[in-house]
């Protein structure tokens, strides 16, 4: 009995999710309530409150969910590369499989700057399971760029220069596109790899 109970709190738990991931893409993640993602699902509202305190907190798992899925996808590459070039192209194939799954990076972008006004939200954003991590980046990066803190920077770099492009995807300004931001990282890849002159 016990069994059966854990799986239906599981399967209510995960359409929930799949729920909230959808009137996120929808309206967005502040116009998004608690109570629409309980109704889409078909939920009364407390059965939210027994998985999460926080429409923050749901954000947040499925946030997660996602980012280790994108990350499943872009292991078998990296365990293919030979060279710094190779790995950067890489992250940038995982950097873009994020891009392309527009709704999601715009909400994500959204949620983002939600947390800037909550501490709380920001110091779990910044746990490199629930965002792009640059010292994951950087151990990546480690095994082709010998000196640690350039590695660091290369990381953190790559990083800003995908969220600054979300912003200007979000923004419309239609100026970048996915292959400016290729060229910049490998082009940064290359002078992150140079011997000191």
């Amino acid at each position: 009995m016990a069994r059966r109970q854990q799986e239906k709190a599981q399967q209510t738990k995960q359409e929930l999710m799949h729920s909230a991931a959808r009137i996120f893409e929808r309206k967005g993640f502040g116009a998004a309530t608690i109570a629409q993602i309980t109704g889409h699902a078909g939920y009364a509202k407390g059965s939210f409150y027994r998985y999460w305190r926080s429409k923050d907190d749901i954000f947040l798992a499925i946030m997660e969910a996602r980012l280790r899925a994108y990350r499943d996808l872009r292991t078998k590459g990296m365990s293919q590369a030979k060279n710094l070039d190779q790995m950067l192209h890489v992250l940038v194939d995982f950097l873009e499989t994020i891009i392309d799954d527009e709704n999601w990076s715009q909400v994500f972008l959204e949620f983002t700057i939600h947390a800037f006004d909550n501490k709380e939200v920001k110091t779990k954003l910044n746990r490199s399971n629930y965002r792009l991590s640059t010292d994951l980046f950087s151990q990546i990066l480690a095994p082709f760029i010998q000196d640690s803190q350039k590695a660091h920077k290369l990381g953190a770099l790559v990083i800003a220069l995908f969220e600054g492009f979300l912003i200007q995807q979000f923004l419309e300004t239609n100026v970048l596109h996915k292959d400016d931001l290729r060229r910049t990282i490998l082009f940064l890849g290359q002078k992150f790899s140079e011997p000191k002159a």
